[in-house]
């Protein structure tokens, strides 16, 4: 446990007044989940990502989204070696531990889909041949509202593979002075070291995997997601998956807070993060103004809470 403090006080250290986001995604990671930053231009994502994954000390390797990124420019491609009169596979960046796409909805549906199966499987195949991918492996993404021009919607199959939804926000006014002090927007002290090895991670991940869930909580999961299929306002409500993710966040959740059993506040601080990206609403609520976390909110607000003793039985 005092890793994990010692990772959040380090990128505290570079992220300023973000210290919940933080927490949210390291409780993804250690449940090795797969994790999307959604906010405007400018408020951190990409530093974050890149002081997590140093912290770690996971190899990293950053992926610019463009329009113009072709898959084999992620995935890497055969090349014909004249010499050895063979085909040899040159890997592109996502053999990597921690893979930071950056400005994932910049690039377009084909390329956004050659990251469908690296999340999914841990694999890649290139001209029919597979190639496993590296352990921990974790793609953190991040992207602009798709308000902003030049962007496009990421396809729901490959927004279904991320575990949970993050959202930054622009900080209070007493930490953006302290971030004007800052060095070099983007950059990262020289002495942010690595708190562990990817052997730790791993280790801590499978510890995670044993925190208890208590069988009545495991029922209140399925009964949050239950409910977001019957909501009045809501036309895909969130799939067996989504319910899966979120029990394994709250897991995390817990494990960073310090305890090895998942109470209720955990799940209910982790349901729109995992839910949010997942509920698809109906015309005439969006019309309305509606957004996802205002039913989730009342779905939480709404569906009873179980007591549960305070450790596993």
């Amino acid at each position: 446990m005092d890793k994990i403090q010692e990772v959040l006080a380090q990128v505290g250290r570079v992220i300023i007044g973000k210290e919940e986001a933080a927490s949210h995604l390291l409780a993804g990671i250690l449940c090795g989940g797969h994790l999307l930053i959604e906010d405007v231009p400018g408020v951190g994502k990409t530093t974050l990502v890149k002081a997590l994954a140093r912290t770690l000390g996971c190899s990293f390797k950053r992926i610019q989204f463009t329009p113009d990124l072709m898959p084999a420019d992620i995935t890497g491609l055969s090349v014909y070696d004249q010499v050895r009169a063979e085909f040899l596979f040159k890997p592109g960046p996502i053999m990597s531990q921690i893979i930071l796409a950056d400005e994932i909805n910049r690039t377009s549906p084909k390329t956004q889909a050659s990251l469908l199966e690296a999340m999914a499987e841990g694999q890649i195949t290139v001209d029919g041949t597979t190639h496993p991918l590296p352990r921990p492996f974790i793609v953190m993404a991040t992207q602009n509202p798709i308000e902003y021009e030049g962007t496009y919607p990421l396809p729901e199959a490959q927004l279904d593979r991320f575990m949970m939804r993050v959202s930054l926000g622009y900080p209070g006014q007493r930490e953006e002075a302290e971030i004007l002090k800052l060095p070099r927007p983007g950059s990262l002290p020289a002495d942010l070291t690595p708190v562990m090895t990817p052997g730790e991670l791993l280790d801590l991940q499978g510890r995670v995997a044993e925190v208890h869930v208590a069988p009545s909580l495991e029922n209140y999961i399925v009964s949050l997601t239950q409910r977001t299929r019957r909501h009045a306002h809501v036309l895909l409500g969130v799939s067996p998956r989504g319910g899966q993710y979120l029990y394994r966040a709250a897991r995390g959740k817990a494990f960073v807070l310090g305890r090895d059993y998942v109470l209720p506040d955990d799940i209910k601080a982790m349901a729109v993060l995992v839910f949010g990206h997942r509920l698809v609403l109906k015309p005439e609520a969006r019309l309305k103004g509606y957004q996802p976390e205002d039913v989730l909110k009342e779905i939480l607000e709404s569906t009873p809470v179980p007591v549960v003793p305070h450790g596993p039985a």
